[in-house]
């Protein structure tokens, strides 16, 4: 290995890992001259001058039972990979989320041999404190976690992880306040998820929520996000038959929202950031809700409720997640008033998140491993 040269293999399973990924590289490739990122990844790796092994394209699903199908071959690419880095070391291998996959390959390069760095961005467990799984990341990795809820969870157990607040604190500024549309219009945002499944479970209920809306809001704009092209070739036909339109990536169309309805998940995130008012929700099939409600007992499922630790915004979740509720939960939002308040929430949250230098540090942190 060239030191002049260095090299990181990273390891993204899904979207919202691509999302960060790519933003640390971003800045990483700013100041490491000549680093050279291969990995596992797709669309957003690619574009960061990510030299993409294999595709993760399909990878990302909802719940174990879903991922059951997919195991054999994501087996064989976790024990192909392993080899290829045990024959062929790299500074720095950083693994971002996808615990189910990642964190098998952080244990078999060990159990290979493989002595090298491994950074384990956004490790897994992130609310549900398991210490097992903490224990493994640390013991395989170096964990760099991006609440502060997960960073007392490891020092609980004596380890410490790297902690430095979330990266789209750094990234994503909040927009200029705007004035409430007329009482007959206005512009809604839907972003369903990325995952088939999502598409599945979010895609009708979103766009009926928007007819009813447009009840008391006759010119009510709807915009649907879509992650790529592909889910713009799928959205496309159900949108136009509902009367919304297809814009590319989530902040396309947060941009552009007064409010939204957004799948729990980073995508939230990202609207609490910008300041745009939103309500969340999230259905799975009924036996993968019946796992869920099994492993996870917390009061929230939404980022920006659990950094709060308290409701700043509605979650419709499964049977709840009816178009009338979801209707019901957004319509309030529209409001000066109300859009305002969630506003105050929203920088409450960004307070509790990080700050402007966030991203630059942990980059700062993950070129040291490099050196």
């Amino acid at each position: 290995m060239s030191p002049t040269a260095p090299r990181i293999y990273v390891s993204c399973g899904e979207a919202s890992g691509e999302l960060q990924a790519a933003l640390l590289l971003e800045r990483l490739v700013q100041t490491v001259p000549g680093l050279a990122v291969s990995g596992i990844g797709g669309r957003r790796l690619r574009a960061a001058g990510v030299r993409i092994r294999r595709d993760n394209r399909g990878w990302a699903s909802m719940g174990p039972l879903a991922a059951l199908a997919k195991i054999p071959k994501l087996l064989a690419i976790m024990w192909l990979e392993t080899l290829a880095l045990v024959r062929d070391p790299v500074e720095l291998v950083l693994l971002v989320d996808f615990g189910a996959f990642n964190l098998r390959l952080a244990q078999s390069l060990r159990r290979l041999g493989y002595s090298g760095r491994i950074a384990y961005y956004f490790p897994p467990s992130a609310w549900l404190d398991r210490e097992g799984t903490a224990r493994e990341v640390a013991r395989t990795t170096q964990p760099i976690v991006p609440f502060a809820h997960q960073r007392d969870f490891y020092r609980s157990l004596d380890i410490e992880p790297a902690y430095f607040g979330h990266p789209l604190a750094s990234v994503i500024q909040e927009r200029a306040s705007r004035p409430a549309p007329a009482s007959d219009a206005g512009t809604l945002a839907l972003l369903p998820g990325s995952r088939p499944q999502e598409l599945r479970f979010h895609l009708p209920r979103l766009l009926e929520a928007a007819a009813i809306l447009r009840r008391d809001r006759p010119r009510l704009r709807a915009v649907l996000a879509a992650h790529d092209d592909d889910s713009a070739d799928r959205l496309r036909a159900p949108a136009e038959a509902a009367g919304a339109e297809v814009v590319r990536g989530a902040q396309e169309a947060l941009m552009q929202a007064d409010a939204a309805l957004i799948a729990s998940g980073t995508a939230v995130l990202e609207a609490a950031l910008t300041g745009v008012p939103c309500a969340a929700l999230y259905v799975l099939s009924e036996a993968q809700a019946r796992i869920g409600r099994r492993v996870y007992h917390g009061r929230f499922v939404t980022l920006p409720n659990l950094i709060c630790g308290e409701e700043i915004l509605p979650e419709c979740l499964q049977e709840a997640a009816t178009p009338q509720a979801l209707a019901a939960a957004v319509a309030p939002l529209f409001e000066g008033g109300r859009s305002e308040s969630m506003r105050e929430d929203y920088r409450r949250m960004r307070a509790l998140l990080g700050t402007p230098e966030t991203l630059d540090r942990i980059a700062a942190f993950v070129r040291e491993m490099i050196a």
